[in-house]
């Protein structure tokens, strides 16, 4: 594709968020789309976000004050993945059919992501998948490469994750390196001061680690003995913590439950959620970070904060190249001697982009080629190469 013509008519463009992670790794994007007067911005705010216990998170959405978004409030949300992905199919459609927008970006590998994708892709819309080409080791990789075959253009974090598209099947002109946007709002000199977030969320640590622990849903009966296993560790380790609810994948529950015996005990703040910014600055000032939350692989890095990786959850993600990270199994001794060792891994270590995605971003969306290529996707066979 050439990229040296500009858009002469306005877009709309239609992003979809379902969790308040997949939210913050794009919202640098949804600031700049809706400056932009070649795009007319619209966002379809669904799955984690309304779940109270999870602390709905829609409201941080509504706060940022764009000028179009749809909150489905009348979304299921019942914990069955496939049930759910149906119900969002089904009130993303009847949106669709209202706004009639021209792309549909999606973000990662949940399953309004997944939503996002079969509908755009059903009804000839341009379909962007943003941070596609990765792996996880659960469901949500087979989901992220399902919305890989479904989606017509690909801006992924690195060479390593566009190489994975190539092998299936995917063109590279529609294959875009960008690094990952969360990036942009990591290094950018906008966060909360370390004091104002303390302050937000009435911590009073000096210091502190960061746990944000989910369920592998295909490993769910060994949930219960696996969080049983890393609040213990992290009670006799003697440090502070602050602890994050996990997404809504079943099993949630049985974690959520297991926070509960925090509550009394004071090395402990335990919340629903944190607002991304908030997050961010957090994590930049903890001790380290444990847990199985992409978080401890992608981020830390960044800020060279030490990650201890617990569990199959983020198992193809990590490389070599994380030298700040420890990856372990979910066994209390093993948890505990890790803490012990933390600061030999405090190292800068990313390979997720230079904090300049969203430009990047901008300057393909803003080229007519790109509204103007084929939509009907055809497989690149690499045994004819």
């Amino acid at each position: 594709m050439e990229y040296d013509r500009k858009i002469i008519i306005m877009k709309k463009i239609l992003f979809i968020t379902g969790t308040r992670a997949d939210y913050g790794k794009i919202k640098s994007l949804l600031k700049t789309v809706e400056r932009d007067p070649n795009f007319e911005l619209y966002i379809f705010v669904s799955g984690m976000h309304l779940v109270n216990k999870l602390g709905s998170t829609y409201r941080e959405v509504i706060k940022d004050d764009y000028k179009n978004v749809y909150v489905d409030f009348s979304q299921a949300n019942s914990g069955i993945m496939s049930f759910d992905l149906g119900n969002v199919i089904s009130n993303l459609t009847n949106y669709v059919r209202r706004v009639k927008p021209d792309m549909i970006v999606v973000h990662g590998d949940r399953i309004d992501a997944m939503a996002g994708a079969v509908v755009g892709a059903l009804n000839n819309i341009i379909v962007s998948h943003i941070e596609g080409g990765e792996l996880s080791g659960t469901i949500d990789e087979s989901i992220r490469h399902a919305i890989t075959k479904l989606s017509h253009l690909h801006f992924v974090s690195n060479e390593e994750a566009k190489e994975r598209l190539v092998q299936l099947g995917e063109e590279e002109s529609r294959i875009f390196v960008v690094g990952s946007p969360d990036i942009d709002i990591m290094m950018s000199n906008n966060l909360p001061t370390i004091e104002d977030a303390k302050k937000r969320y009435e911590i009073f640590f000096d210091r502190y680690a960061i746990c944000m622990y989910h369920p592998v849903t295909t490993e769910v009966e060994q949930l219960k003995n696996h969080i049983e296993n890393l609040v213990d560790a992290m009670i006799n380790s003697g440090k502070n913590y602050v602890v994050v609810y996990p997404n809504n994948d079943l099993g949630s529950d049985i974690i959520i439950n297991e926070y509960e015996k925090l509550n009394s005990n004071d090395s402990f703040r335990v919340f629903p959620s944190l607002r991304f910014e908030y997050f961010l600055t957090l994590l930049k000032s903890a001790d380290f970070m444990i847990g199985n939350s992409s978080a401890g692989i992608r981020e830390t890095g960044v800020y060279a904060i030490p990650s201890i990786d617990l569990g199959s959850r983020q198992r193809g993600r990590y490389s070599e190249k994380n030298k700040n990270l420890q990856h372990l199994e979910e066994k209390r001794d093993e948890i505990l001697k890790a803490i012990s060792k933390i600061d030999n891994y405090r190292v800068k270590s990313y390979q997720f982009g230079k904090g300049d995605s969203t430009k990047c971003f901008m300057e393909i969306i803003r080229n007519d080629a790109i509204w103007n290529m084929n939509i009907q996707k055809v497989f690149i066979d690499l045994r004819l190469r």
